[in-house]
């Protein structure tokens, strides 16, 4: 698969519908150097996500049925965006963790919502269902090529910000945003795969040498929840290489507190898991390692200003 002309040419495609994030220096006591972060929780819909919502749906015609997905919260909120911003009716299934303020996004941005008891497997065997029952065009969340590609045009951006790192820290839930990454970069720099304990597909499955399931629990479930890593992502991961490490569930709410101390950013769990990494030393690099995060997203539970 040629990545890197696939994510140029995802790039090219969103960047009209696509908000460029800023990149910001964050200071820290944990490294003697500073950390580059990028702050994708700005995009629009407050993920990444909605880059690969819209590389997928320029990318083709989507049938009279419309669009539908799975999701924890953050792709389908950039589905539902991406399909009220192109004129195409989609129905998005959540789970009841996805939780009240990610759910109110998605029914803000005109998606026909539904919400189903369990975790994200239940909602995508519901979303498999409506899509066989009614011929609608189904929007996997990480494990399809233009999802992936779309995801990697955030890295396309950073570089272009001048972005001059040795080693980019992302947090893991399904895959797609890493994958991407490593498409993109193809071994010009240290990529860090960072994942909540109590959610770690790709660990669990780079020890395994093959995805698995694993039980999804944790602060971050409702964004890093995904049961089995994707299989591209898999297969990047092992024949690219990667580095992979574990953050607590305490680690991850103090990075989020740190973001709001620090720079006055209000992160999701799965948002501050990779800087996490950094802060609680889960990831410790070489003295002058230079290092960037990326902050992939901003849907918290509730609404601060509620």
């Amino acid at each position: 698969m040629d990545w890197p002309n696939l994510i140029k040419t995802a790039s090219a495609r969103v960047t009209p519908y696509i908000r460029q994030t800023p990149v910001v220096t964050f200071e820290t006591r944990t490294v003697t150097q500073p950390v580059t972060l990028k702050l994708e929780q700005l995009q629009h819909a407050g993920s990444f996500k909605t880059r690969g919502a819209f590389n997928t749906l320029l990318g083709t015609e989507p049938p009279a049925a419309g669009l539908v997905a799975a999701s924890g919260g953050n792709h389908g909120a950039a589905v539902a965006y991406a399909a009220q911003r192109l004129g195409f009716p989609a129905r998005v299934y959540v789970p009841e963790i996805a939780g009240p303020a990610k759910i109110s996004l998605i029914r803000a941005c005109g998606a026909d919502l539904q919400v189903v008891p369990g975790a994200y497997s239940n909602a995508l065997e519901q979303a498999k269902a409506w899509e066989e029952k009614t011929g609608a065009m189904q929007i996997h969340a990480y494990d399809a090529e233009a999802t992936v590609a779309g995801q990697g045009s955030c890295f396309v951006e950073w570089e272009q910000q001048g972005l001059n790192a040795d080693t980019v820290l992302i947090a893991v839930g399904g895959g797609g945003l890493i994958a991407g990454a490593l498409g993109w970069f193809q071994g010009r720099c240290k990529i860090v795969a960072v994942e909540p304990e109590r959610c770690a597909t790709l660990h669990a499955a780079l020890s395994a040498s093959a995805p698995v399931n694993v039980e999804v629990s944790g602060v971050a479930a409702n964004a890093l929840g995904a049961q089995k890593i994707g299989t591209i992502c898999f297969d990047l991961a092992q024949s690219t290489g990667i580095e992979s490490v574990l953050v607590s569930d305490a680690a991850i709410t103090q990075a989020q507190r740190r973001l709001w101390q620090d720079l006055k950013q209000v992160v999701e769990p799965a948002g501050a898991a990779a800087l996490a990494a950094v802060l609680s030393g889960a990831y410790t690099p070489e003295p002058d390692e230079r290092l960037a995060v990326l902050v992939c997203g901003g849907n918290i539970a509730s609404d601060p200003l509620a």
